[in-house]
Formats: structure tokens, C-alpha cells, sequence
């Protein structure tokens, strides 16, 4: 259940309990709305701390020195540019 359904079973909910007068033959209305707001506010704790996990930020470390492979390079060359500002770039 979303927190727009959640909050869709609260209105109606509340509607029933608190808006409405009307009997229906063995129907108690004010305690249907009171049974939707009750789920409705179940479904938005419910889906706040189901969205809440998915929230957290996720940590990851690296391997242990022992487990990685270490790899040793020869220096590389490197070679001088020089830029000469007498010539234009192109246009």
C-alpha cells in the first residue's frame, strides 16, 4: 500500500465517521470509517518504514591489502610540449 492509498483510506475514512448521517440496515458506519482510518494510518506507517530502509545510504569498503593484487609499473616517459602562441588557431 502507497502513502496515496494510505492517505485515500484515512479521507474516506473520516467521510464515514464524521460526515456522514446515514443508517444503512445492519451497518454501523461510524465504525467502518473508524476500521479505514485505522488501516489507512497502519499502511502509511507501514510504508514509511519500508521506504525508510530503502533510503539508507549503502557503504562499501575495499578489499583487505592481503586479497589485492599489487602491481609494480616500470616509470613511464614523458615527453616536453611546448605551445607556440606566434600561429592562430584556426577559425
Amino acid at each position: 500500500m502507497g502513502i496515496g492509498t494510505s492517505i485515500f483510506l484515512i479521507a474516506l475514512g473520516a467521510i464515514l465517521t464524521f460526515a456522514l448521517n446515514v443508517s444503512v440496515g445492519g451497518l454501523d458506519l461510524d465504525v467502518v470509517g473508524w476500521i479505514l482510518m485505522a488501516a489507512g494510518v497502519l499502511g502509511l506507517i507501514m510504508t514509511t518504514v519500508i521506504w525508510g530502509n530503502r533510503r539508507r545510504a549503502v557503504t562499501t569498503t575495499a578489499e583487505p591489502t592481503e586479497y589485492r593484487e599489487v602491481r609494480t609499473t616500470e616509470p613511464t616517459e614523458y615527453r616536453r610540449v611546448e605551445e607556440r602562441r606566434d600561429v592562430l588557431p584556426p577559425r
